[in-house]
């Protein structure tokens, strides 16, 4: 007879066998679970005004080699002023015309930045709080809300020509030349696109010529077949997709993409002091693509790592799919013009030229100053660096966070 708390051997041994194969089979059923559970049940999605910190060696991260490649950030700040409108004077004011600041500029913080690796944080330095120009990265979050016009159908498709969208009386796309401009030729920024806009001339941003005459005579190219970074064109965009939406698109933003990912309130995104139209008896103000004449997105570290974040979610933060695949397939794709460059502000890493250290699949959104988001879906990697140099020091940066991985 078995006394409490006591098992003969033979019992012991039978109940060690039914306790193992309980626990075989309670670890398959919790398997299977997890497996069954959508992708978002499994991953981590930071909560509003929090992400979860983790040690770098609990996730394998040699903490020597990642200290080092702060370090490496925080020595390689940007030797440009921080006062941005400086920077402007000093810069395109001293080689283009039409050059007057007309919109909000700002006094930058030191070099700051985030590195957030499956899905959490591993590393910070300087003030991520600070509220600062994000100059051209405002034009990935412009080509993101264009998406949403075109995800939700305002927009049939991306590539109608932009005219037929436009309210009754708008000259923006008249003769045979702007008749011809795609929403695709905006995202991409090869719609070669001709006249003024807020009173900054198409050719005075960034002109081409040899001489000064030759600036206003500029050549003309067909839609879609020339890749030219213009900031006037971007802001051609920006005022085509309001008239789209009917309501501002910091308001848009703000609903459909930042409220849901959890951002801050401190975030702005500003037009000019002249780019205020009347829409359906209301005065709205058109938003800039960057900061090149002041303006665009003023923003923290921690939002920008939030929107970097959710493209490394491919456009999913919980349970909601908040930018469609479809439109981040066709935004990570390069043009026939330029295969580096898909929707701006995409940058892409075809043969490795852009970033040498990094896959080829890692994507950019970056602006001037230089403000990066790194995302790197093949090592589950994200970093945003603020106020890096503009050479090869991005480059470098990833180098060495990707050898302090497991390798």
């Amino acid at each position: 007879m078995a006394i409490a708390g006591h098992w003969p051997q033979g019992h012991y041994g039978c109940c060690r066998v039914i306790k193992q194969e309980l626990t075989v089979r309670c670890f398959s059923t919790l398997l299977l679970v997890l497996l069954a559970l959508p992708l978002s049940a499994q991953t981590y999605y930071p909560p509003r005004g929090d992400w979860a910190a983790v040690p770098p060696q609990s996730l394998g991260v040699n903490s020597a080699k990642l200290a080092a490649a702060v370090d490496y950030a925080i020595a390689s700040e940007n030797p440009a002023a921080k006062d941005q409108a400086i920077v402007q004077a000093t810069t395109f004011g001293a080689k283009e015309p039409y050059d007057q600041i007309i919109g909000p500029m700002g006094v930058r913080a030191a070099a700051n930045g985030l590195i957030i690796y499956q899905g959490k944080l591993i590393a910070r330095w300087g003030d991520v709080d600070s509220v600062d120009m994000t100059h051209s990265i405002a034009k990935t979050f412009l080509t993101t809300v264009t998406g949403l016009a075109w995800q939700q159908g305002l927009i049939r498709d991306l590539n109608d020509k932009v005219d037929a969208y436009m309210p009754h009386g708008t000259a923006l796309y008249e003769g045979e030349h702007n008749s011809q401009i795609r929403w695709q030729h905006l995202l991409r920024q090869t719609s070669d696109w001709q006249g003024t806009l807020w009173g900054k001339p198409d050719w005075a941003d960034r002109p081409e010529g040899k001489t000064p005459a030759d600036w206003p005579n500029r050549p003309l190219r067909t839609p879609g077949s020339h890749y030219k970074y213009n900031d006037v064109r971007i802001n051609l965009l920006a005022l085509s997709t309001l008239y789209v939406w009917r309501k501002p698109l910091p308001e848009v933003l703000n609903q459909q993409i930042m409220q849901p990912i959890g951002a801050s309130s401190t975030w702005r995104w500003y037009g000019y002091d002249n780019s205020w139209i009347e829409l359906d008896g209301q005065k709205v103000q058109s938003v800039s693509g960057g900061g090149h004449w002041g303006g665009g997105i003023f923003i923290n570290a921690w939002d920008l790592a939030r929107f970097g974040y959710l493209f490394l979610r491919d456009g999913q933060w919980q349970e909601q799919q908040l930018v469609s695949k479809d439109f981040i397939a066709m935004a990570r794709t390069g043009g026939s013009a330029n295969a580096e460059y898909g929707f701006a502000n995409w940058f892409l890493n075809p043969g490795r030229k852009a970033l040498p250290n990094a896959p080829e699949t890692a994507v950019t959104f970056q602006g001037a100053g230089r403000n990066v988001i790194y995302i790197d879906k093949d090592n589950d990697l994200l970093i945003v660096t603020r106020w890096i140099g503009n050479g090869d020091e991005l480059n470098q940066l990833v180098g060495k966070v990707l050898a302090a991985l497991p390798q």
